[in-house]
């Protein structure tokens, strides 16, 4: 049901059942303390409902109840066959309820309901049922020794994962750490943004209807400054997985090194290139490309790219087309089927975004279009284009996690690659050439984890996601490498001849 009308979106929000309390052990339930949090529509910065906040106490019977799920085996020890009927029925309980999730998810983030129904829902139920179906088609080794010897190498769950999510994606976000998580047979806790909780929390009810035990997945809901230091220090956590900013994933690398030295995956911040030589083949291609990746999602995607590197001969040209596209995307109501740009997150971010267009002002980067306030209820912001950019300006170096492009141009691609290679960061990067000895040169320079040829993009389910530089460590989410770092290593080595 991809063609929701604004009409039927109100009359369905009118009656939505609102996930407000943690999910543990199978059932919903308040917070210790009985304390909650209020959460907003960035749309109209009204408050749409409390939600639980969970504390260490919380955390601690999530833990508890998942290690209790894990050591029963209910889940862990049960056969491959079986876990992948469990997650394809959730999968396809995603998508039978995805209208109500769409709706959730639009609620408390701002996003437009077309991209929720059409990509975060859609692409959230994939995802699930794509790490479904590998796990019962995935082999142990056997080592070469001699024939009074059998070597086994084995890979074992292991035990309890702390999932702690941004809000830009909550559903996908889930998703890519669900995924392989249980696919390996290990317990999770998920702990969601403050600011967008509600998706996640009716995610685990429906996995608990498709069949998952209870305790195997557990929600907790409250402030990342106090659980996350939680679920960091926590000793029988095994491992954590983290999306989000570089600053708090450094914090968790802390926390494993003053706790159990648990595993700790995280995917970080982005300061993304895309580099267009003198010879890209079609600038319309190009702008339909970069405008779409500094727009989707409001530019709130660690992937976007956000500084354009233009070779000087065709600049002009193509900021002009960039221009032309931003000027024409619909923003307005997300819940309006033909809105393309919601609301951004809330006020601090959007005071966050608007401090790094003035100092693109004020540092002499030229304004092409937007950069303006939008009056009124919410927290809206124009696309922003700015042109005549250095590299050591802040809107070139910092990650602003929204609308906003900043275009620099290069004489020599010498030039070019030591520019997008001039950062902390190294997620992902996007090369437009038609020389094709040129994009395989010139992509193995890149410092990215992902970089894309003449399109812009993030790879798909299948390819593993993740940073260079400060943009990750640990592991990668998506892709069959993505089981790899919640299982164990073990060695079996049998004697034959006792």
């Amino acid at each position: 049901m991809n063609d929701l009308s604004y009409n039927e979106a109100v009359e369905m929000v009118s009656s939505l059942n609102l996930p407000t309390e943690l999910w543990i052990n199978g059932k919903s339930t308040p917070s210790v303390s009985g304390h909650v949090f209020k959460t907003e529509n960035p749309a109209t910065g009204e408050v749409i409902a409390e939600v639980a906040e969970g504390g260490p106490a919380d955390l601690d019977n999530a833990v508890r109840s998942a290690r209790e799920a894990f050591n029963r085996g209910v889940w862990s020890r049960i056969h491959p066959s079986e876990r992948k009927a469990v997650l394809l029925n959730f999968a396809q309980l995603i998508r039978d309820n995805s209208v109500e999730l769409a709706l959730l998810e639009s609620l408390d983030s701002g996003k437009p309901i077309s991209d929720c129904l059409a990509v975060d829902v859609e692409e959230s139920a994939a995802v699930i049922a794509w790490h479904a179906e590998a796990q019962d088609k995935l082999y142990d080794q056997v080592a070469p020794t001699g024939s009074d010897t059998v070597s086994m190498i084995v890979r074992e769950p292991l035990g309890v994962v702390a999932a702690v999510l941004p809000w830009n994606f909550p559903l996908l976000m889930a998703a890519w750490k669900l995924g392989p998580v249980l696919a390996t047979g290990n317990s999770v806790i998920v702990k969601p943004s403050m600011l967008t909780s509600m998706s996640v929390i009716r995610l685990a009810q429906l996995a608990t209807e498709a069949g998952l035990p209870d305790g195997v997945f557990n929600v907790v809901t409250g402030r990342g400054s106090c659980l996350g230091e939680a679920i960091g220090l926590h000793p029988d956590v095994n491992v954590v997985t983290f999306t989000g900013s570089t600053e708090v994933g450094k914090k968790f690398l802390e926390y494993s090194g003053r706790s159990n030295m648990k595993r700790i995956i995280l995917e970080c911040g982005g300061k993304n290139p895309c580099v267009v030589l003198e010879d890209a083949r079609n600038l319309d291609v190009v702008a339909d490309h970069q405008a779409f990746s500094i727009m989707t999602n409001m530019g709130q995607n660690c992937a976007s790219n956000s500084r354009l590197i233009v070779h000087e001969s065709v600049k002009d040209k193509l900021v002009a087309k960039i221009v032309e596209r931003c000027n024409s995307w619909k923003l307005g109501n997300p819940l309006e089927s033909d809105t393309q740009l919601g609301a951004t997150i809330g006020r601090t971010h959007y005071d966050s975004i608007w401090e790094y267009i003035e100092k693109g002002k004020a540092e002499g980067a030229t304004l092409r279009c937007g950069g303006n306030r939008i009056e009124g209820k919410g927290y809206f912001i124009q696309p922003t284009v700015f042109d005549d950019v250095t590299p050591d300006m802040t809107i070139a170096k910092e990650e602003i996690f929204g609308p906003v492009l900043a275009v620099i141009s290069f004489t020599d691609e010498e030039e070019a690659i030591r520019i997008a290679n001039d950062s902390e960061y190294g997620l992902t990067a996007s090369l437009h050439t038609s020389d094709i000895s040129k994009a395989h040169k010139i992509s193995r320079q890149l410092n990215a984890g992902t970089v894309t040829i003449n399109c812009y993009g993030e790879g798909d389910r299948s390819t593993p996601f993740g940073g260079f530089k400060q943009s990750g460590f640990g592991g990668r989410d998506n892709g069959i490498h993505a089981h790899d770092q919640y299982t164990e290593l073990k060695t079996i080595w049998i004697d034959l001849t006792v």
